[in-house]
């Protein structure tokens, strides 16, 4: 239950001027040092069966600031540093929970470029949001208001593959209250012809995001890999071509994502959404751009938590329930179903679209876990466990 106003993330873009640029690029840098350096430091200390903490590190990091070699860690804010070592605690926190693997190092290349500032590095008044070790406010593209009087309490600075600038705003959002309760259940099964099928018969096409823009991604990537490797001004400008395709690619992606989970979200008090192993399917080499672009893990991921803000309930039901061979009609169950089957008819007579069957019987599903008040398979977050679902289905209820 919820005790107060849900903090939300409000993400801008900016363009920095080229100090404002240069400074934000040394940040990065130095976040990524302290990180790696603590994580060294724990993994040794690990080696040796002992354990290092926040407050170690941290004072770990005032001696490494004393060092010639490390001195310039002292030339940016600490904050951003000092963040870095509690995103690095928690993350030793999610493994010893095992909610997560064991952290890794963070590469200058490959990792997300970020800074995390709290109240006491950045000032926020009248919509201008000035950072530790700046003189001049950042210039950000007020794409839409954040919540009257909010006051953030954590600024995120981030830069991109492509070689955008986005700052996010944490801060409390009195907007987002629980929803009117409903009495409207919906399954909803996900699929590569149609991005979703819902029990009430609906087909939500699959837009394909990356197919629209697959021939021009081919053309950069061949570009970029003509260039000769290493550290180029050409290469560059090839591999920012190509991440400005995918960050497009991406950018439309989320937009639908975020308009249809919203709409499933306000329209229906219950969703009932089967548990998919998205990391196996795009094993298959014949699936994996298709399973890739139809995002069904960030699909779900935007339901779990809008469900959690909107006062509604998201049910997964186990990966193993035979939704698209069990006959929602009589409950009799098909030996075999092919993926290119794509329509069948049950030996009660009843014709069966394939996805809109497999919808009905998610709904059915759901609708049991919620009325016997037993469990569902585990979420991401909490691994183990066993479901409500059983793989072989019982006999159904008239």
């Amino acid at each position: 239950m919820k005790t107060g106003p849900v903090k939300r993330a409000y993400r801008y873009r900016f363009y920095p001027t080229d100090a404002q640029a240069a400074e934000l690029s040394r940040t990065f840098g130095c976040v990524r040092k302290v990180y790696n350096l603590a994580l060294a430091a724990r993994s040794e200390a690990w080696a040796r069966q002992e354990r290092l903490h926040y407050g170690a590190t941290s004072a770990m990091l005032t001696a490494w600031k004393k060092t010639e070699e490390l001195a310039y860690l002292g030339e940016v804010s600490s904050v951003p540093l000092q963040q870095a070592l509690r995103h690095l605690q928690a993350a030793f926190t999610n493994f010893f929970g095992k909610r997560a693997k064991y952290p890794r190092f963070k590469s200058r290349k490959k990792s997300r470029k970020s800074a995390e500032y709290i109240t006491s590095a950045f000032r926020y008044r009248d919509g201008r949001l000035t950072l530790a070790k700046m003189s001049e406010p950042l210039a950000i593209v007020w794409s839409r208001p954040p919540p009257e009087g909010a006051q953030p309490s954590t600024v995120t600075v981030s830069q991109d593959s492509a070689g955008r600038w986005f700052v996010s705003l944490l801060c409390a959002d009195p907007d987002i209250m629980p929803l009117p309760a409903t009495d409207t259940t919906v399954g909803i099964d996900v699929g590569l012809d149609h991005l979703l099928t819902l029990s009430t018969g609906e087909k939500i096409t699959n837009p394909r995001h990356e197919r629209r823009d697959r021939a021009r991604l081919a053309h950069a990537q061949r570009a970029l890999a003509r260039k000769a490797k290493g550290h180029g001004a050409n290469r560059a400008k090839a591999r920012r071509r190509v991440a400005r395709i995918h960050a497009r690619i991406g950018d439309r992606r989320r937009d639908h994502l975020h308009k249809l989970s919203t709409r499933l979200v306000c329209e229906n008090q219950t969703l009932v959404i089967e548990d998919l192993s998205v990391r196996n399917m795009v094993r298959n080499r014949s699936l994996a751009r298709a399973v890739s672009d139809a995002a069904w893990a960030e699909f779900r991921s935007m339901l779990e938590y809008k469900a959690a803000w909107y006062g509604r309930e998201v049910i997964v039901v186990d990966r193993f329930f035979p939704s698209s061979k069990l006959c929602s009609a009589c409950g009799s169950l098909q030996a075999e179903m092919p993926l290119n089957v794509r329509s069948w008819t049950c030996d009660c007579g009843t014709v069966h679209d394939r996805d809109v069957n497999a919808a009905i019987n998610l709904k059915a599903a759901g609708l049991a876990v919620s009325v016997c008040g037993a469990g569902v398979r585990p979420q991401r977050s909490t691994p183990g466990g066993q479901s409500a679902v059983k793989q072989k289905p019982s006999q159904r209820e008239p």
